[in-house]
């Protein structure tokens, strides 16, 4: 059988080592526009599943989806907009303030955990799914030199919206960019491309679960 790859870097999606030294006291007057949706601590708001949490994930990924929603290479209208007026070093700090605060833990859907525990653990070989442990660890802790972001307790609607997403980029076919691709080396694109809305559900929900 042909060896596949362990490179599952779920949701929010790898995009590579970026090293960002940022000052989190800054970061924290200039994230005011972003408490609305993630929260004064980066914990989104409760009845806002859509909304990622940012507290505690890795400065470097951070500041690389700032920096990419900045250039257009991550697509969402909001984000484009909010991200305009910050500069190189705003987002730098920003990435600082929440990677400093703490994440509150998340809860997974007992009736999804035992298949979303199968296909984060050991992915789904029939169809060329890599672990997402692989790269992400078996806490979701993540891999921040090697830009593999942190998962656990991530929100599991965002997140599955975010596989969809690459899963969407992965299956078009069209010369026009479509879902998300600012995963480096199609990494994503290719792990969740054969996935189903139950799978990645499942494994949405697991992720969720996850304790940091």
């Amino acid at each position: 059988m042909k060896k596949i790859a362990i490179a599952a870097a779920l949701v929010a999606g790898l995009t590579g080592v970026v090293h960002a030294a940022g000052d989190a006291d800054a970061g924290k007057v200039k994230a005011a526009s972003c408490v609305g949706c993630h929260g004064a601590d980066g914990n989104s708001l409760a009845g806002t599943p859509n909304f990622p949490n940012l507290a505690g994930q890795s400065a470097s990924f951070l500041y690389k989806q700032l920096k990419d929603f900045k250039e257009g290479k991550r697509k969402d209208p909001t984000m484009n907009a909010m991200v305009l007026p910050l500069d190189d070093q705003a987002m730098k700090d920003v990435a600082a303030f929440f990677a400093s605060q703490k994440l509150k833990p998340g809860e997974a859907d007992p009736a999804l955990v035992e298949a979303g525990k199968a296909i984060y653990k050991a992915g789904i070989a029939e169809i060329a799914v890599p672990a997402c442990m692989g790269c992400h660890g078996p806490a979701g802790n993540g891999n921040p030199g090697s830009g593999y972001p942190q998962l656990a307790s991530q929100k599991n609607v965002y997140l599955e919206k975010q596989l969809k997403d690459f899963r969407t980029a992965a299956q078009n076919t069209g010369s026009t960019p479509v879902g998300r691709t600012n995963d480096a080396s199609k990494m994503m694109r290719n792990a969740v491309k054969r996935m189903s809305d139950p799978e990645i559900k499942a494994v949405a929900s697991y992720i969720q679960g996850l304790q940091p």
